[in-house]
């Protein structure tokens, strides 16, 4: 059993140095994400193919669309958000969140989910395929002339950019943003005004600027990312420009995420059937793809998508549905993590500081394992009693190992102890642990939160390394009022653990850190109190 424990001991030393280049690789700049589209998953996995109905009023088509613009720009604010689309292609430039920074600095830039140059790589692509006639760069009319927008109250605003094809083929794009929503819906309209059938396939595409300095790293995934059915698929850009991806069947959404942000579309009603997840130098494109239509004279298509451009915030894209909560990934533990973080919400709606709403939640988590520990705190106790009658045996049968297990279970039997009845709650605890660790990671309320002091972002790593090596003290304190039956080689081995955990922890979030730190000094309370009751 002491060998045990001395392999116990290596292993999680080897872990924590092998997994350390894995959590912590040279920081990467913060990229925005694009937009997301809401849709149920029951909606999402049926993919009807889109009928094209008979224009009821024919005379209506013969009025003469607006004259096309070559690149109007049109703005959009609203409390939340700031969009400006362009006539060249109907196609969304910018969108900005009002209420994220890019950096920790009062003047600091708004974040950008889209900000492009150049209208090649502007969200919302729309183009034909297969026979069907459908500039990108087509040149668009608006229906309404006005070029700002200033959203407020409840209702939404439309925007209605049309337009007409050489081959007959006229185009309506609409779309639609809400004042207190980072959702933004778009319809497309076909109308054939030829006089022979329109065929071939309405693509739809999601651009993202992407370059390898925005890619993340093992804690964090930048890149495309798609539900299908009830699988959320992330993509390597990299692997991308070699070979594009296809996503068809139970299509839900497909979009792009970094580590705080997120643009997701989903194609309601089929209306697309596929989507093609791909790259090129300076872009990745999650291109929808609607079935094959043949439209008659004078019959039109329609064609619906969602799409979400904004943080990663469970609330909201939970409030949204469509499945895009799913874009928040609490990794293998996220069963543990998701109560967690509804615990953490609710503290901080009554402490109103991120900072003490950990504390607290460590609180709550250390009175809900103080049975276990207390337990296995008294099962080391009772191994320490037996170290001498250990240590007699370990010299009687040195060149017998065999002999000595037999002879260590017999007494660990006969005096009720259980050899792992000290490692077993603390294995416990590490998943909770694990679970944590991605939420608080990962949380966009945590993004730039101040706790108090020195500490103004609970999402970075302390600056000036102060908490992690208070912790680092604490843990050591802690080590050597744990009781203990190891060998000298065990101990020294033990030793290095609060430097290893000291050194691993000087990049954790700090509010990691602080959870860590609470947590020792309530353990060594609680070991203080045993050790005070048991004399």
């Amino acid at each position: 059993m002491e060998n045990n424990r001395t392999i116990l001991a290596i292993a999680l030393i080897i872990l924590v140095w092998s997994g350390y280049n894995m959590l912590f690789p040279p920081p990467q700049t913060e990229v925005a994400p694009q937009a997301t589209v809401e849709k149920s998953e029951s909606e999402a996995v049926a993919q009807p193919v889109v009928v094209a109905a008979k224009e009821e009023e024919p005379a209506e088509a013969s009025q003469p669309l607006p004259v096309p613009l070559a690149d109007k720009r049109i703005q959009v604010e609203s409390d939340l958000c700031l969009f400006e689309l362009t006539t060249n292609g109907a196609r969304l430039r910018q969108a900005f969140l009002k209420n994220y920074k890019v950096e920790n600095l009062p003047d600091a830039e708004n974040v950008a989910i889209i900000n492009v140059d150049t209208a090649r790589l502007a969200m919302f692509k729309t183009s034909g395929k297969e026979g069907l006639f459908l500039p990108e760069d087509l040149s668009y009319a608006l229906k309404d002339n006005r070029t700002e927008y200033r959203l407020s109250g409840n209702q939404s605003q439309d925007i209605v950019f049309v337009a007409k094809t050489p081959a007959g083929l006229e185009v309506h794009k609409t779309y639609t943003f809400y004042p207190d929503s980072y959702r933004v819906d778009l319809k497309i309209k076909l109308i054939n005004r030829a006089e022979q059938q329109a065929r071939g396939v309405l693509d739809l595409s999601l651009m993202t600027p992407w370059d390898e300095s925005m890619a993340g790293d093992m804690r964090e995934f930048v890149g495309p990312t798609t539900l299908s059915g009830e699988e959320v698929v992330e993509d390597d850009p990299e692997d991308l420009q070699t070979s594009a991806k296809v996503y068809g069947k139970g299509l839900v959404w497909s979009g792009f995420t970094t580590k705080y942000f997120v643009s997701l579309v989903s194609p309601q009603g089929g209306a697309a059937s596929k989507v093609y997840v791909e790259a090129g130098e300076g872009y990745v494109e999650n291109r929808f793809s609607s079935a094959g239509m043949t439209l008659e004279p004078n019959e039109s298509a329609g064609f619906e998508y969602v799409a979400y451009l904004g943080p990663k915030d469970y609330d909201i894209l939970q409030v949204i549905g469509f499945g895009f909560d799913q874009a928040i990934d609490l990794g293998f533990f996220s069963i543990i993590g998701q109560p967690l973080m509804i615990v953490l919400k609710f503290f901080h709606g009554y402490l109103g500081n991120w900072g003490f709403a950990i504390i607290l939640l460590t609180v709550c988590i250390k009175a809900l394992f103080w049975p276990l520990t207390q337990k296995s705190y008294t099962s080391m106790q009772s191994m320490q009693k037996l170290q001498p009658q250990m240590t007699k045996l370990r010299e009687k049968y040195s060149s017998d190992k065999q002999r000595l297990n037999q002879e260590m279970m017999a007494l660990y039997k006969e005096n009720r102890v259980n050899p792992f009845g000290g490692c077993l709650p603390i294995l416990i605890q590490i998943p909770v642990f694990f679970a944590l660790y991605q939420v608080l990671l990962g949380s966009i309320e945590l993004r730039h939160a101040p706790f108090m002091l020195w500490i103004t972002d609970l999402s970075a790593k302390d600056p000036y390394y102060i908490t992690p090596l208070i912790m680092g003290g604490t843990m050591f304190l802690q080590q050597k009022m744990t009781p203990t039956n190891m060998d000298p080689t065990q101990a020294r081995i033990m030793l290095m653990m609060p430097v290893v955990f000291t050194f691993l922890f000087l990049n954790f979030p700090s509010g990691l850190v602080i959870y860590w730190l609470i947590n020792n000094v309530l353990t060594i309370a609680q070991q203080y109190l045993i050790k005070r009751k048991a004399s």
